[in-house]
């Protein structure tokens, strides 16, 4: 992708996204990755056979596209299945009569049919192919400028003639550049560089010679690939290694190439004010608006642009001390403007980035210019998240994913798609850094690409998607491999037909149980392949036999018990009348299992301050009865019959308890807390009925009565940016720890629920929940009219969910690799398996791998993920998830198909661990270190030779800088002063258990201009880039980031879009404290209402709305989240950050 680039107006972003319901999403935000092959276009008919294609130039070229996914991408980026930039052609018609492609032939066997389109789609002009598509794998023949072929066509190549000049366009993508071009072997006139049409005749008969000719209407679209660097007398045959290449481009002010780089005048743009190149007309594309219609994002502006401030992008801060093109003194052309990917888009305002010649380079066959002043880099030119996700959804949103293929890069998660198991585990339930794998620990260590699996094994699936089977083989148990243990999969051999079974994990023979035997087909594939789950289906559940039991015994349903704090503040916020009277009615919503009348779980009660009060809720009682325990030193339970009781059968006791509480404690003027106490109760409680559980608490203060487990407040804002900084994130004594540890043994999962006015140690209170599998929720200052629909609405979804107890997880692997560490919450008390009291629906656990052996490209490599857990009815079950992954033996092919937005969920996880051991300086330095090595290795094996001044990034990759950025400007890792110890630790723990869908947009939060909503459709508004640039004073701005929504008003708003959204006449009578959005009964309230109601569906926490006026002094907090900009708190723009990137990466080059 190269440094200049134009943001691509696509459809609405963000359709919901029913199947990653709910996620846990911390306050800021990230966005997603490549994963699945972007074939967008058909094929370019490629250069002529025969003709000599010298190698690429070195050098920038300003106004240059990124390519959309799937494309290299040449800061420059590169994926090198694909020709370099490539963008999939635009056809031209073939100058030399030759046939078009026949279909016939296929790829080799194995590789799935799938394509990115549906049944009608068009695909820029040519139409969808009828076999489906699918990134080519490595060995594939490839003709350097052909686009990837269908996956059921062998490539043939029209022959192009040396064209005439007319025909010499380059692609929209590549204007002013010239990609894998040519060396002139007799340079053109002085000043062709960068200007007008001209009939200079090609050089050498290649295409494209780096100049720009009008299309006339007649000619259709324009060729969009050029000649590729490698001389090529025929078309490959299979086996022939994939010349890679990439676009040349610089950032500016960074070394330019020599001159003895055998660049041809035509490819620099000119620094004397030739005319910029006239762009074509020619029919707009399917989700592109033509010229003068109203744009859908405002990073793009009609031209002539409006008097906004979105005309063109702002001046942002200065580049450190970096020299580049100056700007271009021609005129905005009319017509359709170049746009990113190989489409036209609307039309934008003159761009004051484009930039000429660079200073110090030879100006070649143009006039020396004067020094040009040092400009900033183009926050248009670099890769854009936005464009990313747009692209993906494009390409992968309308057809399913079929999960049948080894080694398959899903879609990104921000991709709404459907999910097809036919013998991997879906995305949902597990997601890859890669999925192709180095087959030697040297190649890993070289490449420093963290191996690791983000695995949420009781993920929620979209409804239209069906849940893991559940398959009982009756007292025998689950068939296993007799050595490693794995159970049965997909990829198990059978042989001698059918008696034995090879294990796929470590190769042992094993006897096919009697009862299990079956013939096999001619294939030797079993004859009830299709029958069993667990031989078809990559995600499978198995009835646990009672050896799989604590203590060899079947368990008994679990048990919630409810324990309130009924302290001063407590009752004094309308905290404790607000969860009584919300549980009488939740109580009917507890999780059953699909089929059951009524849940089977069991409640208990208990209310604290100093003391501890037990309520006897049995059903045969007329009032409930309360025993309290003020020996809190040497906890027990006071009584066993009728303190955990079923709801039905107690209703009418229950339902005058939670009448009384509040009036019991109304006037109470105890304002200390116990807390370890309250833990201890409720282990005990689930002890004495031999059950798993969950506790519920609800907690106001620090815990300072004298008691186990007691606290001091030990918050010190002065220990930031110093070495004892990681003292503010570990626990304060290590009584929790091992109380976490008594907890997991029973199954006993702690849920907190934080209601603090000051400082509470968030970092001791939690590490119980952390450790148990629970989960935290955090509402600072507590007040009912603002707090409270996000307290219950949390509340609600925690008790309901579906949650697994005493749950135990171990991750098995082919030989080759093992799972060497784990990132989560839970606890362990081996190497190997990850220990869980509870673990619920939107829990992920990582797991990194390592080499201890070498891999084999053919066998590939695998993963079997098996929970054993206890469904909320008491059964006993092992849910089993299985992955196969491809292993390479060239870095490129690593490198094309890694997932970026599981790397940043790694990384961040990695780094958020390390803050409790080492100084926040040393992490953030070795995030930014770690990365410019994987950059490099890139750099330095996988990209064409070019000159270091360029930064090039793989296709794939191409976002890791900007989400990178967002980690280190997170709050745990570089705190803005107004961010508490407690938000500290908080945040810290929520991210260490998120999936990559909430890791995604808690990073890079997700930016939506309401105004430009459609009220007829369901769609969101296409999002845009989190810049304050990007902000227009008319309009009104939705920001989320899974944890808060931001509502920001411009000061310029109409007057009547204020009064159909606020219900007030002007700007001024806003009111900042609305937690809600007045309902109100006009097409713009019920829109802006409904886009906030399928964000909040789509996450795990409901979000505190917060509505900020502009110029107001909640502004600050909302630019926080504009990730892309400077920080206050010292953290880089986008832009800086990536300049500072590409020194790393020099500097380990060099």
């Amino acid at each position: 992708m190269s440094v200049n680039q134009q943001a691509h107006t696509g459809p609405p972003y963000g359709r919901p996204q029913p199947g990653y319901q709910g996620y846990q999403q911390p306050a800021y935000g990230g966005q997603p990755l490549p994963g699945v092959p972007q074939l967008q276009y058909g094929a370019y008919n490629g250069p002529m056979p025969g003709y000599q294609q010298p190698a690429p130039p070195q050098g920038y070229f300003p106004s240059l596209g990124f390519p959309s996914k799937g494309s290299p991408v040449s800061l420059n980026s590169d994926s090198s299945s694909l020709p370099p930039n490539f963008i999939g052609s635009l056809r031209a018609p073939s100058t030399s009569g030759a046939p078009p492609p026949a279909s016939g032939g296929s790829l080799p066997s194995g590789h799935l049919t799938y394509s990115p389109f549906g049944q009608g789609d068009v695909q820029n002009g040519i139409p969808a192919p009828a076999a489906p598509m699918q990134r080519p794998p490595a060995s594939q023949p490839y003709l350097p400028g052909s686009a990837p072929m269908p996956v059921s066509q062998t490539p043939t190549f029209q022959q192009y003639g040396p064209p005439a000049a007319s025909v010499q366009q380059l692609s929209n993508h590549m204007a002013g550049m010239t990609i894998g071009s040519i060396a002139a072997s007799a340079p053109p006139p002085a000043g062709l560089g960068y200007g007008p049409p001209t009939s200079v005749p090609p050089v050498s008969g290649t295409t494209g010679s780096g100049l720009y000719t009008p299309y006339t209407a007649s000619q259709g679209p324009p060729p969009t690939s050029v000649s590729q660097g490698v001389p090529l007398a025929q078309p490959p045959f299979p086996g022939q290694p994939i010349p890679t290449q990439h676009l040349p481009t610089e950032v500016p002010g960074f070394a330019s190439p020599p001159s003895s780089a055998g660049v041809g005048p035509s490819s620099y743009p000119s620094t004397t004010g030739a005319p910029r190149p006239p762009t074509m007309p020619g029919p707009p594309l399917p989700g592109q608006t033509v010229a003068g219609s109203p744009t859908s994002q405002p990073n793009h502006v009609s031209s002539p642009p409006p008097p906004s401030a979105m005309s063109g992008p702002q001046p942002g801060p200065p580049m450190s001390g970096l020299h580049g093109p100056p700007p271009p003194t021609h005129p905005p052309q009319p017509g359709y403007q170049m746009q990113q990917n190989g489409s036209f888009g609307q039309v934008r305002g003159p761009q004051p980035s484009y930039g000429g010649a660079y200073p110090g380079t030879p100006n070649y066959g143009s006039q020396p210019g004067p020094p040009p002043p040092p400009k900033r880099l183009d926050p248009d030119s670099i890769p854009s998240p936005i464009q990313v996700i747009e692209d993906d959804r494009n390409n992968c949103g309308s057809e399913p994913f079929v999960t049948g293929v080894r080694g398959q890069v899903p879609p990104l998660v921000t991709t709404d798609f459907l999910v097809k198991d036919q013998g991997n585990a879906s995305p949902r339930y597990i997601r890859c850094t890669s999925y192709n794998i180095p087959c030697t620990s040297d190649m890993a260590k070289q490449s420093q690409v963290p191996l690791a699996a983000v695995i949420k094994p009781l993920a929620t699936l979209r409804p239209e998607e069906t849940l893991p089977y559940l398959v009982d083989h009756g007292e025998s148990g689950p068939v296993r491999c007799n050595r490693c243990k794995a159970y049965m999969c997909p990829f198990m051999q059978f042989i001698e037909g059918g008696r034995r079974f090879q294990c796929c994990f470590c190769s042992c023979v094993t006897e096919v149980p009697p009862h299990y035997f079956q013939h096999l087909d001619h294939t030797g594939k079993r004859v009830d392949f299709y029958d069993r789950p667990e031989l078809s289906l990559g995600s499978y559940e198995f009835l646990a036999t009672v050896d799989y039991c604590k203590n060899n015994k079947f368990p008994s349903p679990p048990a919630f018990i409810f324990m309130i704090d009924v302290s001063y503040n407590a009752v004094k916020s309308g905290l404790v009348r607000l969860i009584c009277e919300e549980l009488k009615s939740l109580l009917d919503y507890l999780p059953r299992e699909g089929n059951m009348e009524e849940s089977a779980i069991r409640v208990g009660f208990v209310t604290y301050n100093k003391v501890l009060h037990f309520y006897n809720v049995k059903s045969s009682l007329a009032q409930p009865q309360m025993m309290v325990v003020s020996d809190v030193a040497d906890m027990f339970v006071p009584l066993l019959d009728g303190f955990l009781v079923n709801v039905n059968e107690s209703r009418t006791v229950i339902a005058s308890l939670l009448d009384q509480i509040p009036e019991m404690f109304a006037d109470t003027r105890e304002t200390e807390t116990v807390f370890a106490p309250v833990i201890q109760a409720g282990l005990e409680a689930l002890k004495a009925a031999e059950c798993a559980g969950k506790l519920f608490i609800f907690h106001t203060s620090l815990p300072i009565a004298e008691a186990p487990g007691k606290l001091k407040n030990r918050d010190d804002k002065k220990l930031i940016n110093t070495d004892k900084e990681k003292t503010l994130f570990q626990p304060q004594t290590s009584f929790y720890n091992n109380l976490a540890k008594d907890c997991v043994a029973q199954g006993c999962c702690v849920d907190l629920f934080l209601f603090p006015n000051q400082y509470l140690d968030v970092a001791t209170l939690g590490v119980v929940t952390y450790q148990t599998g629970g989960s935290i929720y955090k509402y600072a200052y507590f007040q009912l009219e603002t707090d409270q629909d996000r307290f219950l609405n949390d509340l609600r979804r925690d008790v309901q969910k579906e949650v697994g107890f005493d749950a135990v997880m171990r991750v098995r692997t082919s030989t080759g690799i093992r799972a060497t560490d784990f990132f989560g919450a839970f606890y362990m008390s081996n190497t190997t398996d990850v220990e869980m009291a509870g673990l619920d629906c939107d829990k992920t656990i990582t797991v990194e791998f390592k080499h201890d052996d070498k891999l084999s490209e053919d066998s590939g490599a695998l993963l079997q993920c098996a929970l054993l857990y206890t469904s909320c009815a008491g059964q006993r079950r092992l849910r089993i998830h299985n992955l196969s992954l491809n292993c390479c033996t060239q870095l490129a092919d690593l490198y094309r198909n890694c997932e970026t937005d599981t790397l940043i969920n790694y990384l961040a996880k990695y780094a958020y661990r390390g803050v409790l051991s080492s100084p926040v300086k040393t992490v953030r330095d070795a995030l930014i270190n770690q990365c410019a090595q994987i950059l490099a290795c890139y750099r330095k094996n996988c990209a064409s030779p070019s000159s270091a001044g360029q930064l090039i990034l793989p296709e794939c990759m191409k976002l890791l800088p900007v989400y990178l950025n967002c980690v280190l400007k997170s709050d745990v890792l570089q705190p803005g002063l107004e961010v508490t110890t407690d938000d500290r630790a908080y945040i810290r723990q929520l991210v260490t258990s998120m999936d990559v869908a909430e890791t995604n947009v808690f990073f890079y939060p997700r930016l939506l201009p309401l105004t430009k909503a459609d009220v007829d459709s369901d769609s969101l508004p296409a999002a845009i880039r989190n810049s304050e640039e990007r902000l227009s004073k008319g309009d009104i701005y939705l920001l989320e980031n899974g944890l808060n929504i931001f509502v920001w008003v411009g000061v310029n708003v109409q007057q009547g879009l204020i009064q159909n959204l606020f219900g007030v006449s002007s700007f001024s009578q806003i009111s900042n404290g609305l937690s809600t959005l007045p309902v109100l009964e006009n097409p713009f309230s019920k829109k802006v209402r409904s886009i906030i109601d399928m964000l909040q569906m789509q996450r795990s926490r409901y979000m505190k709305l917060i509505i900020v006026k502009q110029e107001d002094k909640l502004e600050m907090l909302f630019k926080h989240f504009l990730v892309e900009d400077k920080s206050l708190s010292g953290g880089a723009s986008y832009v800086d950050f990536l300049c500072h990137m590409h020194k790393e990466i020099r500097q380990l080059l060099s």
